[in-house]
């Protein structure tokens, strides 16, 4: 078959889909992935055709005026229209943040399916809203009270829906009704872990299929020598661009007996940090071939670094910035995988009685290496890609 896949360029989104569209291209089908420009020689590495995405500003540059959100999807996807119409795909996944492929592939009559890269995004009834990083409630007055507040998240997800409509209406396309029109009602796919899922009722069209983890080459790193337990600090590669939780795990774990691994991920600190004895300070390494070597991984809870920490059976200690790491921060804790850490006690001293308290914990480390096992034994890629030949076989039949 010929698949059409659209993912935004953020490696949150981008990884997830390289790592689909590897597996795909791989069984044999034709596959084409339009994202950003920088992933092109990965995209064609994994067997792929590549297309650069459109790209427009949403904040003002001095040179072009930023368009808002819709607007910039309407024109991306009236750029993207030739290429669907020369590639003539089978069916198309996109990814959810990436609306203008999803858009015109509709338009073109091909099937639409749907990836989420994270924890399903919306709150079932009586759910904290997604992205506080609110804990499940535990009684029917904790469940009321969420319902009260999700009030007004439910009236933007309702304007949300008319400024989408509207955005397909540029298309030709008839407007949805459902309060979540972005998602396929065919096939959505969740790569996430179900351990990291509150418990709701799940419908037909969406499934968790664990997840989707790919990453850039990378150097193995070992740790200084001694016999403490292994730290690896691995901050957000778009979060925290003064190394707040860098430099207060690098200073809070000076004096402890543990030995740190710790990476600036391609973003080199200014000033320069200091690093202990207890340390080595690398600007960039693998995480799959790392994280093995560690017992406790210190992260801003960025989706894709936990899935691999949690893949390698390590625990993590989750500092959360911004976006859905706060999210992620309160299901590990939630999970029993991990301990988080708010954001105001991101200093050296949180995080070293944070970190003691991971390390010292041993169910975290008992139930992250169940949770490896279970991740070794359900590809998230290969179940995905099952799934997207499943669906597609159906809907070009």
């Amino acid at each position: 078959m010929r698949i059409f896949l659209g993912a935004f360029g953020d490696p949150g989104h981008a990884f997830p889909m390289l790592a689909l569209g590897t597996r795909l291209a791989a069984g044999g089908h034709d596959v084409l992935l339009e994202t950003w420009r920088k992933w092109q020689n990965e995209v064609e590495g994994g067997g792929m055709r590549f297309a650069a995405a459109p790209e427009y500003p949403v904040f003002p540059n001095g040179e072009q005026r930023a368009l808002g959100h819709y607007e910039a999807a309407a024109l991306a996807a009236q750029e993207t229209l030739p290429l669907v119409r020369e590639f003539a795909p089978d069916a198309c996944v996109s990814d959810i943040l990436t609306l203008a492929p999803a858009m015109a592939a509709e338009a073109c009559g091909v099937p639409v399916a749907t990836l989420i890269p994270h924890v399903f995004p919306w709150a079932a009834d009586g759910h904290p809203p997604w992205s506080l990083g609110a804990r499940l409630p535990r009684t029917s007055v904790g469940a009321a009270f969420w319902r009260m507040v999700s009030r007004p998240v439910v009236r933007g997800l309702e304007q949300g829906r008319d400024d989408y409509n509207a955005c397909r209406a540029t298309l030709g396309l008839p407007p949805r009704d459902e309060l979540h029109p972005g998602l396929s009602r065919s096939l959505t796919m969740v790569a996430t872990l179900p351990q990291l899922e509150y418990p709701r009722e799940w419908p037909a069209w969406l499934s968790v299929v664990g997840p989707l983890m790919w990453e850039p080459p990378g150097e193995e790193v070992m740790p200084p020598p001694g016999d403490g337990p292994v730290v690896l600090v691995a901050p957000s590669t778009a979060q925290d661009p003064e190394h707040v939780l860098l430099r207060a795990a690098l200073a809070g774990l000076a004096r402890e007996r543990v030995r740190v691994i710790a990476t600036w991920n391609g973003r080199e600190p200014d000033p320069p940090i200091a690093v202990p004895g207890n340390a080595i300070l690398v600007p960039w390494l693998s995480y799959s071939r790392t994280m093995p070597h560690c017992d406790l991984v210190i992260s801003h809870a960025g989706h894709g670094t936990v899935m691999r920490a949690l893949a390698s059976g390590q625990p993590v200690l989750a500092c959360p910035a911004a976006g859905d790491m706060g999210e992620n921060a309160a299901r590990l804790e939630w999970a029993g995988l991990g301990v988080r850490l708010p954001r105001r006690f991101v200093t050296p001293a949180g995080v070293r009685l944070a970190a003691l308290r991971a390390l010292h914990t041993p169910r975290l480390r008992t139930r992250a290496r169940e949770v490896a096992r279970w991740i070794a034994a359900h590809d998230g890629a290969e179940t995905a890609a099952r799934a997207v030949e499943t669906w597609a076989r159906v809907h070009t039949q």
